[in-house]
């Protein structure tokens, strides 16, 4: 429920696309907040009213059910709402909004709306291009309006280019970054390791573990709907990640120390002292502090020689014994001035594997250690996971359930090793 009490007011215009409303507003619902519709005159000559009241629960604003006996109107519909998202929205749209004009009763709304808009374009690419457009949507941004860029491909008129409405799911996702937003990870810069690493035994053949990465894209996920600038070093592709999250695909753990190093001293970049005694020529704002979540499952060991190409079986033999070396322990290999650094620990031993989580933060140097109990590999790959929240004082049980959802609660812990 990660919109839990949240109520959206939806705008649909008289675009094509109109029908990727319906899939906006039920990821929303799913989302767990409130969707109340307004629709322009134009829009409900692609989809029916009544298609989103039975989407919604909610009746739909637009010129004909209007009411001054009620909140249905384009001044009391929108008062309780967080945010006001026009999607699709036209050319026409655009650059009426952007002049404050008002002639229809989803712009009359919007001029009424005093919190967060957001606006998801589409229309022809050369009515977008038009520098009419261009200027509009440019005044819109200037004016802390949310711009949702458009998909290029082969649009509904035949033309291919920049115009197609933004994925659903891309529009949910910058949408929910706006009302999620966390003053403490706003800008923050965060590096996130993710997946089990792959040691090469020849081009065909490699080594690796069960490690699926969902916890490190869910911990990146909701790193970015928090406002952080997340760099996301991971092993395995993931679909449903927002657009906007910096992603370096690796395969071995030597490929993920060395872009983890890159990445923190990135992160590390621009961090100045305020003035003191000390250094009293010092200027500027004191970056925020970078974090490290390593949520990695890093191999122990690689093969000592990997071959180029398919070794053939018959020159193998009936046994095939592979030397192999041990990699470098990323965690302790790094640097860790200057950042928060959180370690996630798996263990199938259920006597010892508390005590050897707990022992990360000094032998390794970790802040925080996120625990997890496993019993068999059926684990790795689910959707849900608990684990123990571990630092210097204290140890805390985050019960079982959806991995983004537990994301969120590690990220509330981890705010506390700032304070």
């Amino acid at each position: 429920m990660l919109l839990k009490n949240k109520k959206i007011l939806l705008g649909v215009t008289g675009s094509i696309a109109a029908y990727k409303a319906c899939e906006i507003a039920r990821l929303f619902i799913k989302a767990g907040a409130s969707v109340q519709v307004v629709m322009s005159e134009a829009a409900a000559r692609f989809v029916s009213p009544l298609t989103f009241e039975a989407l919604t629960r909610n009746p739909v604003l637009c010129e004909g059910s209007e009411s001054w006996a009620s909140n249905l109107n384009h001044i009391e519909i929108s008062k309780d709402c967080d945010m006001f998202l026009i999607a699709p929205a036209t050319a026409n749209t655009i650059n009426k909004l952007s002049k404050g004009i008002a002639d229809n009763i989803l712009l009359q709304s919007a001029l009424a709306f005093n919190k967060q808009v957001a606006i998801a374009p589409s229309a022809n690419t050369n009515m977008l291009n038009n520098h009419h457009t261009k200027n509009s949507l440019k005044m819109l941004s200037v004016s802390d309006i949310t711009i949702i860029e458009p998909q290029e491909k082969l649009l509904a008129c035949g033309d291919t280019g920049s115009g197609a409405l933004a994925d659903p799911q891309e529009i949910f996702w910058q949408c929910s970054k706006v009302l999620l937003r966390d003053p403490f990870w706003t800008d923050r810069r965060v590096v996130v390791t993710g997946g089990g690493t792959i040691e090469k035994i020849d081009d065909v053949r490699y080594i690796s573990n069960f490690s699926s990465g969902k916890m490190a894209n869910a911990i990146a996920t909701a790193l970015y709907l928090k406002g952080a600038d997340v760099c996301l070093i991971r092993t395995k592709e993931a679909k449903d990640l927002p657009n906007d999250i910096y992603t370096i695909n690796v395969e071995s753990a030597d490929e993920m120390l060395g872009f983890t190093e890159d990445a923190l001293r990135v992160a590390r970049k621009g961090v100045m002292s305020k003035p003191s005694l000390n250094n009293p020529d010092a200027i500027g704002m004191i970056q925020k502090e970078p974090f490290l979540f390593m949520v990695a499952a890093v191999a122990d060991y690689a093969p000592s020689y990997p071959q180029s190409g398919k070794i053939k079986k018959n020159m193998i033999g009936e046994s095939w014994n592979i030397e192999l070396k041990q990699n470098p322990d990323i965690l302790k290999t790094i640097n860790k001035e200057g950042i928060k650094t959180v370690a996630f620990k798996a263990e199938t031993d259920s006597d010892n594997g508390l005590a050897n989580a707990m022992s990360l933060l000094d032998t390794k140097g970790a802040d925080a250690v996120c625990y997890n109990l496993i019993s068999d590999t059926n684990n790795f790959g689910g959707d849900d996971n608990e684990i123990i929240w571990i630092t210097a004082n204290e140890q805390l049980k985050i019960d079982k359930q959806d991995k983004l959802s537990l994301a969120f609660k590690i990220l509330e812990n981890a705010k506390r090793l700032s304070v």
